[in-house]
């Protein structure tokens, strides 16, 4: 049975516009950032025939193919861990890069910029459940990451990332979306220069309608969208 993305998009979209009224915020404050981890370019493309305009890919070498096969002016997020050895590539196809946990990799990231002539937006990824099978810095180090990253001439960090544990119910992630959104406020206070916190990168297929009401300004969706992955 053939998928209908387009139909799946229209459904996001209402319960999104719902998660928004619970949270007296407005539908347009959260952006829909479609995951196309092994979705093939055909799907990808009845996605922005459907109005989608962000794609989230986890794995270089699967975005540098999409991206030269989809010939149209999307915008492409790097939501996957990122090896430090790939940075020269990621500058080169992403506008965004939501998963910078370490200074060795915004000094590379920084470095491959500059040499592009780009300037990059990143999102600092944060374990704020502290599991080990995670990526992404302790929410303790965070702050201290973004003031060593603030000196980047070539990266522009825009908010901060992350991923609540997988949970039977949505509702036991609303903690971890919270102090996401409270670490964000604390690093806002900071007042470092150069720094915007103006994105939450949070929720998936799952759990976004909670992320959306602790203050989710993209939310990444995937299967909820072009199904299971094969």
């Amino acid at each position: 049975m053939e998928m209908d993305i387009a139909a799946n998009i229209s459904t996001i979209r209402q319960r999104i516009v719902a998660a928004a009224a619970r949270s007296q915020r407005t539908p347009e404050s959260i952006k829909l950032l479609a995951v196309t981890k092994t979705v093939s370019p055909l799907s990808i493309g009845k996605a922005i025939e459907a109005g989608i305009s962000m794609f989230g890919e986890n794995y270089v070498q699967e975005a540098k193919e999409k991206i030269a096969a989809i010939e149209k002016s999307i915008q492409w997020h790097m939501i996957g861990h990122l090896q430090t050895n790939k940075a020269k590539y990621a500058v080169k196809l992403f506008d965004y890069i939501h998963s910078v946990d370490r200074i060795d990799l915004a000094r590379e990231l920084d470095k491959k910029a500059r040499l592009t002539g780009r300037k990059i937006n990143i999102l600092i990824e944060v374990n704020v459940s502290g599991e080990k099978t995670k990526d992404g810095i302790p929410a303790n180090d965070a702050i201290n990451l973004i003031k060593n990253v603030s000196q980047s001439e070539n990266l522009s960090v825009r908010g901060l990332m992350t991923m609540a544990p997988f949970l039977a119910n949505p509702e036991d992630a609303r903690p971890y979306f919270s102090a996401l959104r409270n670490l964000r406020d604390n690093i806002t206070r900071e007042g470092i220069t150069g720094i915007h916190m103006e994105e939450l990168s949070m929720g998936m297929t799952d759990d976004f309608e909670v992320a959306i009401e602790e203050g989710a300004t993209i939310v990444r969706i995937g299967r909820a969208i072009f199904g299971k992955r094969g």
